[in-house]
Parts: structure tokens; sequence; C-alpha cells
């Protein structure tokens, strides 16, 4: 859990202005500033906990699926570079061997 009171980079930050109607206004009760500091402090905490068990599964999966669409990419720029410095060395060695003769 996180010591200090600010939320996390990651935290996404609410975007979307949510509008209510008069009865789901009313039913909820007003609270005194200190109040609403310890409902934030404490949602975060709660935050906290559930994205430090949910992020690195979901990030973790993600990475799969993109190292699996990546993967064939990869091998094929490996090779393309292995290739391409094989080549350079054995003309560079040929171009040495040349210029001894």
């Amino acid at each position: 859990m996180a010591t200090n009171d600010s939320p996390r980079r990651f935290v996404p930050t609410l975007t979307q202005v949510v509008t209510t109607t008069k009865s789901e206004a009313t039913s909820v009760p007003e609270l005194s500033p200190e109040m609403q500091e310890e409902l934030v402090m404490r949602v975060m905490q709660r935050l906290d906990v559930a994205l430090e068990q949910q992020l690195p599964v979901a990030i973790s999966q993600l990475v799969v699926e993109h190292m699996q669409l990546l993967g064939p990419r990869l091998w094929e720029e490996v090779s393309r570079v292995v290739n391409q410095a094989v080549a350079q060395a054995v003309g560079q060695e040929l171009q040495s061997r040349k210029d001894k003769q």
C-alpha cells in the first residue's frame, strides 16, 4: 500500500462529467470536508490494493500478446541485420585479401 497521500501516476483520472437526477443526489449524504478527505483516502487505499493485484496480470497478458504478434517481425529484422553484417564482414575480408596480393 502507498504511504503518500497523492495517487500514483498510473491511476486514471475521471474525465467524463456525470450528471445525477434529483432523487440520486438526495440519496447521497452531504459530507464535511474532513469526511470527504477520509473517504477519498479510503477509496484510494482500496484502489491501490486492487491495482497492485490486477495491473501486473493485465500488463503481462498484454505483453505476451504483443510479443506473439511481434516475434516473427523481430526474427525477420534480426535475420536481416545478421545477414547484412555477415555480408559486410565477408566483403571486407575478401577486399583485405585482395589488397594483400
